[in-house]
């Protein structure tokens, strides 16, 4: 019975690794950027989907999907319920409203493995599964309480970019404005961007910032990604990714939609995700934990 379980979590874990892989591929190969947020923003605000009831965000891969769903199905918000929490809210789902499919990761020790584990006196092994379960926008609902309903209060644009400038400063990073480059030195550990003189909008500017900020997460004394890799190599554009995402992702956070659409690695990601279909799972996961290592300078992390 156990090992039915592990091969039902294997299956559904597999086909939700495709599944999600193919569809970003699709975007990339069409020229979109699934992290960059697409949407009309007089329809749809920039910020991150979160769950109504809860009012926590969604992270990782869960974030592409829903934001894929919102621009694909025109939704005005970004909030999502699961079928029960539309119901112990008082409300409901529309009738034939289809919701969408998000994941939930986790780890668990096959009762096999815990016992053989005690007699060897070791650590038991855990085996990863990931959970689908599915989510429904507030715009499919009805009879939901209007604290649920209610338009959000738009994001001041100044005072998100003294947030921006908030997190810039106190992370304490080497943070250099000049030349003519917007990069990252891992082996300096130091930032540096054109100034925003050199920008034809000045809030790509922030967008820029914040993707090397995205960068110098991942150095060995904090976050300690693999930054080893060579300009065109996996390794290279698997960085790229995270940083690409960490970006997007703290800018959705403090309510900053930059117009900029960086695609010059777009060969590089698909095949990296064309050889590994795990791998955009792994990126959004390492993307959010850059991301809130950056939003808790300001106290804005989920």
């Amino acid at each position: 019975m156990e090992g039915d379980k592990v091969m039902e979590n294997t299956t559904t874990r597999n086909s939700l690794y495709t599944e999600v892989t193919t569809r970003i591929i699709a975007d990339l190969e069409q020229g979109r950027l699934p992290w960059v947020q697409p949407w009309d923003a007089a329809l749809c605000g920039c910020t991150m989907p979160h769950n109504a009831a809860t009012d926590r965000r969604y992270s990782g891969i869960n974030v592409l999907i829903l934001w894929a769903e919102v621009v694909m199905r025109g939704y005005g918000s970004q909030r999502w319920l699961t079928y029960r929490q539309a119901q112990a809210a008082g409300g409901n789902v529309r009738k034939g409203k289809k919701g969408a499919t998000v994941c939930y990761a986790d780890r668990f020790t096959p009762k096999a493995e815990a016992e053989q584990a005690r007699g060897e006196d070791r650590e038991a092994r855990t085996v990863a599964f990931l959970k689908r379960f599915t989510v429904f926008n507030i715009d499919q609902c009805e009879g939901l309480p209007e604290d649920m309903t209610a338009a959000p209060v738009a994001t001041d644009p100044v005072l998100a970019i003294a947030e921006a400038d908030a997190i810039i400063t106190a992370s304490g990073a080497t943070f250099n404005i000049g030349g003519d480059a917007a990069f990252y030195s891992p082996a300096h550990d130091l930032v540096q961007v054109p100034p925003q003189a050199a920008y034809h909008e000045p809030i790509n500017w922030y967008r820029t910032a914040l993707h090397e900020l995205g960068h110098w997460t991942g150095h060995a004394s904090r976050l300690d990604r693999d930054q080893q890799g060579n300009f065109g190599s996996a390794p290279y554009a698997r960085e790229e990714l995270v940083a690409e995402m960490a970006a997007a992702f703290t800018c959705a956070s403090l309510g900053i939609a930059p117009t900029v659409r960086h695609s010059d690695y777009i060969a590089s990601w698909l095949t990296v995700l064309r050889e590994d279909d795990k791998a955009i799972f792994r990126a959004a996961s390492a993307a959010s934990k850059a991301a809130d290592y950056l939003l808790a300078f300001t106290g804005d992390a989920a």
